[in-house]
C-alpha cells in the first residue's frame, strides 16, 4: 500500500512505489496550486476598457468574408470572449497551427460556455485557405489585417512580427474592458524553457511531460510527418 492510495501495478517495486509516492505529493501540490492560481486569475479586478470597437474580417467557413466588430462577437448570455492571436502574417506558425488543431475539436465545446475566437494578421482569403486545408470545421477565424488589435494587445511586436498572445475580454455593465492576457509570454523564462504561456491549453506538451522522454529540447511541431 502507498502513502496516498491502495492501488498497486503489475510487478511494481517498493523503490518505484516509494518515487510515485513522492511524485503523486508533488502533483496533488500542483491541482492545488492549478486552483489557487484559477482563483487569482477570476478575482482580477476589471482590466482597462477595451480600446476601440475593432473591425475585424470574418473568415470562416466557406460564405463570402464580411466585417465584424469585436463588439459583435459577444452572444446573449455570454459575457467572456477568448481570442488567441495567430501567428499568421505572410506564412502560419507551425506551432501555432498544431495548438490549433487541437482546439478546433474542443471548440464547440468551449463555445458552448464563452465566446471564443482566433485573431490573425492575415488577409481573410489567406486565412480562410489555410483553415480549409487543415480541416478547421469549428474555429472562428479572424483577420485583423487592416486594424490594430494584435499591436495593441501585445500580439504584434513594434516593427510588426506576430506573438502567439491570449486575450480575455469581459462585458459588463460600464462596457468590454480587458481582463487577462497570457502575460508569461513576456516576463523571461526559466533556463532551457520556452515561455510555456500557452500550456494550459495545448494537450500536445502536457502529453509529452507524462512520458520518460519528456517534451525533449529540440522537437518543435510541424505540419506533417513522415
Amino acid at each position: 500500500m502507498g502513502a496516498h492510495h491502495d492501488k498497486r501495478f503489475p510487478g511494481e517495486s517498493d523503490d518505484y512505489r516509494t518515487a510515485r509516492d513522492k511524485l503523486l505529493s508533488a502533483e496533488r501540490s500542483l491541482r492545488s496550486n492549478i486552483g489557487e492560481i484559477a482563483r487569482l486569475r477570476q478575482a482580477l479586478p476589471p482590466g482597462g476598457p477595451l480600446k476601440e470597437d475593432y473591425l475585424f474580417t470574418d473568415a470562416s467557413g466557406t460564405e463570402a468574408a464580411a466585417p465584424i466588430r469585436l463588439s459583435e462577437l459577444f452572444e446573449e448570455g455570454k459575457d467572456s470572449l477568448f481570442l488567441y492571436s495567430f501567428m499568421f502574417a505572410e506564412s502560419p506558425c507551425p506551432s501555432c497551427t498544431a495548438l490549433l488543431d487541437s482546439l478546433n475539436g474542443a471548440a464547440p465545446h468551449i463555445h458552448d460556455r464563452l465566446n471564443f475566437a482566433v485573431v490573425a494578421k492575415a488577409p481573410a482569403a489567406k486565412l480562410s485557405d489555410w483553415a480549409a486545408s487543415r480541416n478547421w470545421s469549428n474555429l472562428r477565424l479572424l483577420s485583423a489585417n487592416g486594424n490594430s488589435y494584435n499591436a495593441d494587445y501585445f500580439g504584434e511586436t513594434a516593427d510588426g512580427g506576430q506573438i502567439p498572445a491570449i486575450n480575455i475580454f469581459h462585458k459588463t455593465e460600464s462596457g468590454i474592458h480587458h481582463s487577462y492576457n497570457s502575460e508569461l509570454l513576456y516576463s523571461a523564462s526559466e533556463a532551457g524553457q520556452d515561455p510555456r504561456h500557452a500550456d494550459m491549453i495545448w494537450p500536445l506538451w502536457n502529453v509529452f511531460d507524462l512520458t520518460p522522454e519528456g517534451r525533449g529540447q529540440d522537437w518543435y511541431p510541424g505540419f506533417t510527418y513522415e
